[in-house]
């Protein structure tokens, strides 16, 4: 082989092996810096450090809720697990000696007034409990008006207001105080009475269906207790089939029924006075000089009583 073709060969295997040396040693230049960058650093005591300051009940009643579970592996307060600061964040600087006169160092705080970003928070939550919120919370309407899940979680508490059903409406009604007025007129669901709870209707950590409802559709929702309407029915009711809420308010009325007005307005909200009189008083709320014999009692179910459809075969006119 000519020396000429050895030469080469050989300049370009140096070639090679310089630049194999320069990029090991770039690789370990940038090992080196990230190394001089301080990883967050997580107290030597743990727990025993934090309850050193944070001695009051609001904080020790953390050890009789599931996260402080020493037998549970995946409790923060688990076998090997970080304690106080699986949620709180290392403690770093914070648990070490301040200066007088210097503000210690903040750590990672819980709830609406806390100066740590809600999506931060939401982050040390969903750690552990991603598989309870699902898919649907990213987006969702909670999630778009950047509610944490401190605003109605409370973790240190043995059980949490928003888990029972006697106490979770007071929790989403911090908010929605629209949907509290609704609850205390005459006619609502038992919400007052403990006998149901917001997340029998909705799905707080957000679902495909709009206003966050547990099931596909408003009629959906409202069949799971309200089954004898659904039908399939011979004779269907056109808003009925559509959407319940057209003739209720489902979180309360001052009608009977939840009904969104009180018949015959609502039944002439949508069906002509033509075909018999129906008008059932004058202005001064008294009976018409020729009062409708259809509206004793001033209500167009006298007669149409099956308003969600019927099966019957004579039914068309949903009166029987």
């Amino acid at each position: 082989m000519p020396t000429t073709i050895l030469r080469r060969r050989h300049g370009a295997l140096l070639l090679l092996l310089l630049a194999a040396s320069l990029f090991t040693a770039a690789a370990v230049v940038a090992a080196e810096d990230e190394a001089e960058v301080e990883a967050p650093s997580y107290s030597k005591n743990g727990a025993d450090t934090c309850f050193k300051c944070h001695d009051d009940q609001t904080v020790l009643a953390v050890f009789r809720t599931k996260h402080a579970v020493p037998t549970d592996p995946n409790s923060p307060f688990g076998h090997g697990q970080l304690q106080c600061e699986a949620c709180h964040g290392p403690g770093g600087d914070h648990t070490g000696r301040v200066r007088r006169g210097q503000e210690r160092p903040p750590m990672v705080r819980f709830g609406s007034d806390s100066p740590t970003p809600v999506a931060e928070q939401n982050s040390y939550c969903m750690n552990c409990h991603l598989d309870d919120t699902g898919f649907a919370w990213h987006g969702s309407g909670h999630d778009q008006n950047s509610v944490a899940c401190a605003d109605c979680h409370t973790a240190h508490i043995e059980r949490d207001p928003v888990l029972a059903t006697h106490t979770q409406s007071a929790v989403c009604f911090d908010c929605h105080q629209q949907q509290r007025t609704a609850s205390m007129k005459p006619y609502a669901h038992g919400i007052r009475q403990d006998k149901m709870s917001c997340s029998d209707c909705h799905n707080t950590h957000g679902n495909d269906s709009e206003l966050l409802l547990a099931r596909d559709s408003v009629n959906l929702t409202c069949y799971t207790c309200h089954a004898e309407t659904r039908g399939p029915y011979l004779w269907e009711h056109a808003p009925v089939a559509e959407d319940c809420a057209n003739c209720h308010n489902p979180h309360g009325s001052n009608y009977p029924g939840m009904l969104t007005m009180r018949a015959p307005m609502l039944c002439q909200s949508c069906h002509s006075q033509d075909g018999h009189p129906s008008l059932p008083q004058d202005a001064r709320g008294l009976p018409g000089n020729t009062p409708s014999p259809y509206l004793l009692g001033q209500t167009c179910m006298n007669c149409h009583d099956q308003v969600h459809g019927s099966n019957h075969p004579s039914g068309s006119k949903l009166m029987r």
